[in-house]
């Protein structure tokens, strides 16, 4: 036999070899199955009060349920994040296993269940107990061994079922920098060096610029500063963990934004720095600074003029129901009735109607000028919203270029002369509606 051969042939009579010792130590029960519907437990998310997951080094977490939240008592006092907990309570129902490996629990020191890896204790609403302990990883596939205080048999169930417990603080802590109801919100307040802002909602429940002033907001750029400081999250990965290196980068910092948010629980703040490319938060919901995204970070960097609402109507997507021009002495009027658009008794094309209708949803201020507006030669009235919103605007040549006011509003809008010339010309080619053919000959 070739020297290769040899070699082969005992390298495939050590590992027959190690397989059967390992058998040997670890015998399989006759009651053994693979089915994968045998249940280690059955426990409702709901039941489950407490949690308390011991490592074999010691460490652990314990979770409590207090007034329908979970929190983390140990090692420290912290809010828990609700869905990474419901990770945890819905592996329970049901806890399934791959198969039983021993009827007895005598046999425990074989599967390392005597000395458990990981140890979850499990403290239900009707004041009963139950332990899962997760002794060895099982020598074929993702398994490893596991046992129920509640039940004598020896179990083999997924890894992925030990790596649901197996977390640490920041994986199941509360990571949000602020913790505001968004659907309640009633004022936000951003400070930057570019400006000192206030949000408030009106009666429709829109929002509004309140200070520096009166200002129609863009409603939704402030919904998505709004949602991104929902989801401001605390970075907790790598290097980013270590709290005193995140505390100087912060001090070190300089001051992008501060900002401030009521709900009916009452006011929340957040102040962000840059550190050279890195931006760090301070928030009054959680001690400490912390690390965040740069999204978040360039979110609240904004002026007043990213917030302002640069279009001149806002009845949007919602068809209006009446258009009204004044176009120097010359009045038009067209109304909706059912499908069909009047003017002066006729039936006007609705294709052109519509043109019209897109042109004046699409005027748009390049900026907001303080003064220039005087002598305006053009009124344009829209009704929309089933008769509840009723927006007019005036517009006067300025150079090239038109100034629009609102009626009501303060703010001036400055337009492109194109933009408005577009509008009138759309208006000018509004026409009647062609006449049907006759069918039949008739």
């Amino acid at each position: 036999m070739k020297p290769r051969s040899l070699v082969a042939a005992a390298i495939v009579l050590a590992a027959l070899s190690a397989g059967v010792w390992w058998a040997k130590k670890h015998p399989q029960s006759e009651s053994s199955t693979t089915a994968s519907t045998v249940k280690l437990l059955n426990i409702p998310a709901d039941q489950v009060q407490q949690i308390d997951v011991k490592k074999k080094d010691g460490t652990g977490i314990d979770l409590k349920r207090a007034n329908g939240k979970w929190q983390i008592v140990t090692p420290q006092a912290l809010s828990a994040d609700q869905d990474a907990v419901s990770g945890l309570t819905s592996a329970l129902a049901p806890l399934n296993a791959d198969s039983v490996v021993a009827k007895n629990s005598s046999a425990g020191s074989q599967y390392g269940l005597n000395n458990p890896s990981l140890t979850v204790t499990l403290n239900l609403k009707d004041g009963k107990k139950d332990t899962i302990k997760f002794g060895d990883d099982a020598p074929a596939g993702s398994l490893v061994y596991a046992k129920a205080d509640s039940d004598p048999k020896i179990y083999a169930v997924s890894s992925s079922v030990k790596s649901s417990f197996d977390k640490s603080v920041n994986d199941l802590r509360d990571k949000r920098l602020l913790t505001f109801n968004s659907g309640k919100l009633t004022s936000l307040e951003l400070t930057t060096k570019k400006s000192d802002l206030t949000f408030g909602k009106n009666n429709q429940g829109d929002w509004q610029i309140v200070k520096p002033g009166p200002y129609r907001a863009d409603s939704f750029q402030v919904e998505e500063l709004v949602r991104k400081l929902g989801d401001a999250r605390m970075d907790l990965t790598g290097a980013a963990a270590d709290e005193k290196k995140d505390a100087a980068q912060f001090a070190a910092g300089q001051l992008v934004a501060t900002v401030k948010v009521t709900d009916a629980g009452g006011m929340q703040s957040l102040d962000v720095r840059k550190n050279k490319d890195d931006y760090y938060a301070k928030s009054s919901v959680v001690a400490g600074m912390y690390k965040v995204s740069s999204d978040l970070g360039s979110s609240v960097d904004k002026s007043l003029a990213d917030f302002r609402n640069h279009k001149v109507f806002d009845f949007g997507f919602s068809d209006p129901a009446k258009l009204e021009l004044r176009n120097g002495s010359n009045d038009t009027t067209y109304t909706k009735r059912g499908q069909d658009w009047k003017s002066n008794g006729k039936t006007m094309d609705a294709a052109s109607v519509q043109s019209v209708i897109d042109q004046l949803r699409d005027l748009s201020a390049t900026s907001f000028p303080t003064a220039g507006f005087a002598n305006p030669t053009v009124d344009i009235t829209v009704t929309s919203n089933d008769g509840k919103r009723i927006e007019k605007a005036s517009f006067a040549k300025s150079g090239a270029n038109y100034i629009a006011q609102r009626e009501g509003e303060p703010s001036l809008y400055e337009l492109t002369g194109k933009s408005v010339d577009d509008a009138l010309k759309a208006f000018a080619s509004i026409k009647p509606q062609a006449a049907k053919a006759k069918q039949n000959g008739k």
